[in-house]
């Protein structure tokens, strides 16, 4: 009979962080699993307290009675130190993070508090309370900031160009210098960009898919409204040349846990192998909504739209205010190593991945008022 397993998963509300708490719960409705002792987790999901705390992302399973809710917070050495003494977790997932890039140069002390020291704290929790929990720090492509070649891999320098990549950066090291030095089980993996339908509306791809999903309703809108249309209020972004390596987060938990469960702790990096510009992101997430178009111009002057009645109908254009100070161009992965030694596959596509999020949105906005899972009933 085995005992069962606790899971101490921080970031709970965000994207990732609700990704994992739900693959976990789930396998308990598994007809078969490798790992017996990996059945009826108790998984504790920590958030900050909050005056309008959102719970949308873990609506799904919030009541389920294998999972708590635990108060904690990164910047706060004495929350963390208790909950892994109270809780004496054999697993420590850290999602917790300032993790939206662009913000990092306003804050960027708070994001190193956060990110990097954030991470010590956890480290030396575990260090004290309970030395075989098995940790793990989610790492960023934005660690390798100048790029020297393509796909990167972990033996790429470090160049990051950002505070939040810097921060990233120095967690990596800690992490490894923690695992090393006491023999710890601690990992730290670098993960390209990952998105879904539980990423926050500040990231560029929700940002695309919840702005495709309005102005499809605006057109909609206009027309039964054909001798009065209304406006249509274009979505603004930033560079648009960028290339990123983008995956589904509910693929890269699966990955992360795979890393937790190997008889020795060892980094890896998660990607899809593939790059594309947010350009083609913008017009696949268009096309999965009904509405062809096109680009037209250049730099500033870019526009996406489509010929309306002999105008030009702009639909999303460019904000100099939206480009970061230090861009990163390109960011390629090679997820040759974990798909070899973890055995990891990725399921979700780019197009798949874009038109999941599409259609949330679309769905979303239709359904304003019903929670996740009523939506997904």
């Amino acid at each position: 009979m085995h005992s069962s397993k606790k899971v101490l998963i921080t970031g709970i509300l965000g994207q990732d962080g609700a990704n994992m708490a739900e693959y976990l719960l789930s396998f308990d409705f598994l007809e078969t699993h490798p790992r017996d002792d990996q059945r009826n987790m108790q998984v504790y999901g920590m958030m900050r307290r909050s005056a309008n705390p959102n719970f949308e992302n873990i609506e799904n399973f919030k009541d389920n009675p294998n999972f708590k809710l635990v108060y904690g917070d990164l910047t706060d050495e004495v929350s963390i130190n208790n909950l892994v003494k109270d809780i004496q977790p054999d697993y420590f997932i850290n999602f917790a993070a300032n993790s939206f890039v662009g913000c990092s140069w306003d804050m960027p002390m708070q994001v190193f508090d956060v990110n990097a020291l954030g991470v010590l704290r956890c480290l030396e929790a575990v260090k004290k309370y309970k030395f075989d929990c098995r940790f793990y720090s989610a790492g960023s492509s934005e660690e390798f900031g100048d790029i020297d070649y393509s796909p990167q891999d972990l033996k790429h320098p470090i160049k990051p160009r950002s505070p939040y990549g810097a921060s990233k950066a120095t967690a990596r090291h800690l992490v490894k210098v923690y695992r090393e030095s006491y023999d710890m089980y601690a990992v730290h993996s670098i993960l390209f960009n990952h998105e879904g339908t539980r990423r926050g509306e500040e990231f560029v791809t929700r940002k695309i898919t919840k702005g495709v999903a309005r102005i499809r309703r605006a057109l909609e809108i206009n027309k039964a409204l054909v001798l009065n249309p209304l406006p249509i209020k274009p979505m603004e972004l930033g560079n648009l040349n960028a290339k990123r390596d983008w995956s589904d987060s509910e693929d890269f938990v699966k990955g992360i846990w795979l890393m937790l469960n190997r008889e020795k702790p060892k980094d890896y990096l998660l990607s899809s192998g593939e790059t594309h510009e947010i350009r083609e992101f913008v017009y696949k997430a268009f096309k999965c909504a009904g509405i062809e178009g096109s680009f037209r111009g250049s730099g500033l002057d870019e526009t996406f739209g489509y010929e309306d009645g002999g105008r030009w109908l702009v639909l999303a254009k460019v904000n100099p205010e939206f480009y970061r100070p230090a861009e990163v161009d390109l960011l390629l992965g090679d997820p040759s190593l974990a798909r070899k030694e973890l055995g990891w596959i990725p399921e979700v596509s780019f197009d798949n991945l874009i038109k999941s999020m599409v259609d949330w949105d679309i769905e979303l906005l239709q359904n304003e008022k019903l929670t996740r899972s009523q939506r997904q009933t």
